[in-house]
């Protein structure tokens, strides 16, 4: 029987190819011995890091199915054919990349475009047995549209698909395999030398371990950056290549790593071979066998100094202009008050004004870039935090007089202001009008969330006996529209109690943070 091909595509011209001549090909492989082989998977971590993908595959396209004998990123060991993109794959002869699948007509209804794992990326490498049968394909996947591979990228998948070949040609007959073990042997360290080849290639540093974390593989780029002698920082030696500052604290990481098993990333400044530091970002991954156990980590360490430098910069610039903003509201707020007092019969709208600035102020130093020793105790992107710092001028030494309660929100400096505005206005007329014009009264403001967001309900208790307004024009009123709907997006409700205003505030949830 030949092979049958999908809707929308084609063979490559004069390629017919005979399925049952496939199938021997493939059942000669005894895949289920290969299936999570440790030398494959190894493979497929590389292709992922290499390619910056989360999903690296070693596909064996079956007649029905096609088999992952290794993965990196996905859980799934098998996928019906007819939704394998490694099956167009396999009968190129060079990569077949595919930037966006949702625009391409033959995977574009795709179940795994449509659903998970939700490919849009696709690059497959074909895998061709030496007599020109197409088996399958070593692939990577990412979950959003790229332009492509690099060069170096691609070099590096054809290179890691020889690789593949390699160990499934070691794998086809083990008879043959024990009659050819010099052979075998040659081509093992043929394709252990191209992957070093390969990392040797690679701008990064790039080292490996053992489970029990001591060094034992570094590419020529480490030796190149360090300037040390091959070998000579084997073992937990690396460490002394750290600025003495950071030594523990990364000795102390790369531990907790080894116990616990989790991804390695910390950043640190790594002595290059002048003497200078330089600030390194080094990351690391492991690899485990089929029981779970970790048999080797594999990581990187990448110069980040410029970026660093630039980081910090900004930084600076960001506290000082920052800074410099909430001087011009309190200039602002003085020079209202310098008006007043010239124009006495402007006072209480000076007074107003100038709370208002105030409140804006307060709401600006909360979420602005800080220095460690200026930073507020809250944390900055925090809703309860930056109502604390609003409301504080309202509380007493010996009594919480509005209390803010539920769950917490994350915002951010674009939401602050309409925030600060709404809750000024609902505090100060309360001072003057409600619950705040007494000893007694109380406000409770109450964060829950709803099916469309955010809900605040702010609740007066145990002041003056309070009836509705017969208009809602004021400038205060207005303020607190246009914070609410057309800041915030939401939308605002007053009911006058008899014994307190109830406010209920329903804002989007996208509102508070671009996040």
């Amino acid at each position: 029987m030949s092979e049958t091909f999908p809707a929308g595509s084609a063979a490559p011209s004069g390629w017919l190819i005979d399925e049952a001549v496939r199938a021997d090909a493939i059942a000669a492989h005894d895949i289920e011995s290969l299936r999570d082989n440790d030398g494959l998977s190894r493979i497929t971590d590389f292709a992922a890091a290499l390619s910056a993908a989360p999903i690296a595959l070693v596909s064996l396209v079956e007649e029905c199915r096609q088999t992952f004998i290794a993965r990196t990123g996905l859980d799934a060991t098998e996928t019906p054919r007819e939704t394998s993109f490694c099956a167009f794959a396999m009968r190129g002869t060079e990569i077949m990349v595919v930037p966006d699948a949702t625009r391409d007509p033959r995977f574009a209804d795709n179940v795994l475009v449509t659903g998970e794992p939700h490919i849009r990326f696709y690059a497959g490498a074909p895998l061709v047995s030496d007599e020109g049968v197409p088996l399958g394909s070593l692939c990577v996947i990412d979950t959003v549209p790229r332009d492509g591979l690099t060069p170096l990228q691609r070099q590096g998948l054809s290179t890691l698909a020889e690789a593949v070949m390699a160990r499934l040609r070691d794998s086809r007959d083990a008879a043959a395999w024990r009659a050819t073990e010099n052979a075998s042997h040659r081509a093992l360290a043929e394709s252990d030398n191209r992957f070093r080849v390969l990392a040797d290639a690679m701008p990064q540093m790039v080292w490996s371990t053992p489970p029990d974390g001591h060094n034992d593989y570094y590419n020529a780029r480490w030796y190149e950056f360090t300037g040390m002698p091959e070998g000579s920082t084997d073992g937990e030696g690396w460490n002394r290549m750290f600025h003495p500052e950071d030594q523990a604290r990364a000795l102390e990481t790369w531990r907790h790593s080894l116990v616990t098993g989790e991804p390695y990333q910390i950043e640190y400044r790594l002595r290059r071979a002048d003497g200078a530091y330089r600030w390194t970002l080094g990351r690391a991954l492991p690899l485990h066998d089929e029981s779970g156990m970790i048999v080797r980590w594999f990581g990187t360490c990448t110069d980040i100094h410029e970026q660093k430098e630039a980081s910090e910069e900004r930084e600076v610039i960001a506290q000082e202009l920052s800074h410099r903003i909430k001087n011009i509201f309190a200039v602002i707020a003085g020079l209202v008050g310098f008006a007043a007092r010239t124009k006495p019969e402007l006072a209480s709208v000076a007074e107003d004004l100038r709370e208002r600035i105030t409140a804006l102020g307060r709401a600006h130093d909360f979420v602005r870039p800080h220095s460690a020793n200026s930073r507020p105790a809250a944390s900055q992107n925090s809703l309860h935090g930056l109502l604390g710092e609003l409301f504080r001028p309202y509380q007493s030494a010996d009594l919480e007089r509005i209390t803010v309660g539920g769950v917490d929100v994350e915002i951010d400096d674009r939401s602050a202001t309409p925030l600060a505005l709404l809750f000024h206005e609902l505090a100060t007329n309360a001072t003057k009008y409600g619950a705040l014009v007494n000893d007694s009264g109380r406000i409770v403001l109450d964060v829950t969330a709803s099916e469309s967001g955010v809900v605040l309900r702010w609740a007066e208790s145990g002041g003056p006996m309070v009836t509705s307004p017969e208009a809602m024009k004021g400038f205060g009123s207005q303020l607190m529209e246009m914070s609410a709907v057309r800041q915030l997006g939401g939308n605002i409700a007053r009911d006058w109690h008899s014994d307190g205003l109830v406010v209920t505030i329903d804002v989007p949830s996208r509102a508070f943070s671009r996040r």
